[in-house]
């Protein structure tokens, strides 16, 4: 939650350096780097002529919030409250230890045995 706060209302700018129309560098935090060229010059001709337009800057700025909002409950719809409302307890369960176990046979009582059905029928396991 701090991580999108923080992302949310940071600034900063994304500067660009085209030459001849293709993206030569692009930057964030630092400055960009000018192409190597001299001015640019149209090379077809016998005269070269220089285009003052061929290199050119771009800025884009990302501007964050200036004041984070705050919510209350009262401001959400009824559904939102419930889903937030569901969300939160079924959440709690995630982390509430169960401190009996149930064991399903501790209360069985096995069957009063009439007769020894392996001396009956004389079938032992040797």
């Amino acid at each position: 939650m701090a991580i999108l706060i923080l992302l949310s209302t940071s600034s900063f700018t994304i500067k660009k350096h085209f030459c001849s129309g293709s993206l030569i560098d692009s930057a964030v935090f630092t400055q960009v780097e000018k192409c190597f060229k001299e001015p640019c010059s149209d090379s077809s001709k016998e005269i070269p002529v220089v285009q003052p337009d061929c290199c050119d800057d771009v800025l884009d700025i990302v501007e964050g919030q200036e004041v984070v909002i705050h919510k209350k409950i009262d401001d959400l719809d009824y559904q939102q409250q419930l889903f937030l409302l569901a969300f939160s307890e079924s959440y709690s369960y995630i982390f509430e230890s169960s401190s009996r176990q149930v064991v399903p046979h501790r209360h069985y009582i096995p069957p009063i045995l009439v007769r020894d059905f392996q001396v009956f029928h004389q079938h032992f396991l040797i």
